[in-house]
């Protein structure tokens, strides 16, 4: 019942440029005193670091990956789109499209990070790992195939679902995004395919502010086999697990997946710079629960998160902490400091009864 994760330190080294927060600098933007763009690294290395000094690291199978090869980018991403990445990135950088930014070298470094959850996924499905995290970086979920976005360059999970398809027996994998922004590109990559079922959990119109919303169900063949969960802002855990359990889980049990993969953002934690929605290490501890019940019930326990957003750098590594833990079924001596602030955060009980209503109008219309 080994829990797999995967990881490599040149993933840290990419960079997006001089920013403050999402702003480049310039002009009237002011050199920030500390940090810098909102997508720093030091989410992700708090992260890993804290698993190392809690033991965690430990008691799961930590591995490096090789980078995804150019056929395999292929499948998701045209030949212009990484040729034009490959030359920006050779001279120095650029954006691939909206607030999409690079430095020189990260053409390399989003290759490995696709990699990294490429090889998630085919060590669940050769069954050397019952489960796996993949600390990805750059992020992916809202790459679409011809442009970037969102800090994103590369669809990893396309790439990973695109090169298990070629490798292994499995015919329908479920993506699960519970990132606090809309997770538009894996939508768009899947919006015709009845084999990938696709499900997005997010804040409403926070980013892309102009889609993620209900109507999008696909198109085609993939009529039906997309959703789109929008939260009011100020949603706390209450209305994440009430999310789950109204319209998640009941959506994988009609789509009965092989593979169940989760585009795992932390950036619905109430501290986030960059949403307002009120979650915390409980929150994604219980979800990251739920959904490790219907993977066992429905996939034999196939499950692979995929690292995604999350910008508070001091409260990331605890969320992350929390999912991980629960993954991997241990627990360490951990206690999250900012779970008691975040609790007494949490909205008052009319706006939960006002979401869990709203969320069973979404399940109807979803015929769940």
């Amino acid at each position: 019942m080994i829990t797999g994760f995967t990881f490599d330190e040149m993933t840290l080294w990419h960079t997006t440029g001089q920013h403050a927060l999402i702003v480049p600098l310039g002009g009237w933007v002011q050199p920030p005193s500390s940090g810098g763009h909102a997508e720093s690294p030091e989410t992700k290395r708090r992260l890993k670091c804290l698993m190392d000094v809690s033991g965690l690291s430990e008691q799961i199978d930590v591995t490096s990956a090789r980078s995804a090869t150019t056929e395999e980018l292929l499948a998701v991403h045209p030949r212009a789109y990484l040729d034009r990445f490959k030359r920006l990135s050779d001279n120095g950088g650029g954006d691939m499209g909206i607030r999409a930014p690079f430095g020189k070298g990260s053409y390399e470094i989003a290759a490995l990070s696709a990699g990294l959850a490429m090889h998630a996924v085919d060590r669940v499905l050769t069954g050397d790992w019952y489960r796996a995290y993949a600390l990805s970086r750059p992020p992916g979920h809202h790459c679409l195939p011809d442009q970037g976005m969102g800090f994103c360059l590369l669809s990893n999970i396309a790439v990973a679902i695109e090169a298990a398809r070629a490798k292994h027996d499995v015919n329908k994998i479920a993506v699960v995004d519970w990132d606090v922004h809309h997770g538009n590109g894996t939508q768009a990559i899947f919006y015709d395919r009845p084999d990938v079922l696709t499900i997005s959990i997010h804040q409403w119109a926070c980013f892309p502010a102009d889609e993620g919303f209900v109507d999008e169900r696909g198109t085609g063949a993939g009529k039906d086999a997309n959703i789109n969960i929008p939260l009011l802002p100020g949603g706390g855990h209450t209305a994440y697990l009430a999310a789950m359990e109204q319209i998640v889980v009941p959506a994988l049990v009609r789509f009965n997946p092989d593979l169940i993969i989760v585009a795992c953002g932390l950036d619905a934690n109430g501290f986030d710079p960059l949403s307002r929605m009120q979650a915390h290490s409980g929150t994604f501890r219980a979800m990251t629960r739920i959904i490790k019940e219907a993977a066992q019930t429905l996939c034999g326990g196939r499950l692979v998160l995929v690292h995604e957003g999350g910008y508070a750098e001091a409260v990331v590594p605890f969320c992350g902490h929390a999912a991980i833990e629960e993954l991997a079924g241990v627990r360490t001596d951990v206690e999250d400091p900012f779970l008691e602030l975040l609790i007494a955060k949490q909205p008052p009980a009319e706006f939960d009864a006002l979401e869990a209503s709203r969320l069973q109008e979404m399940a109807d219309t979803f015929g769940l």
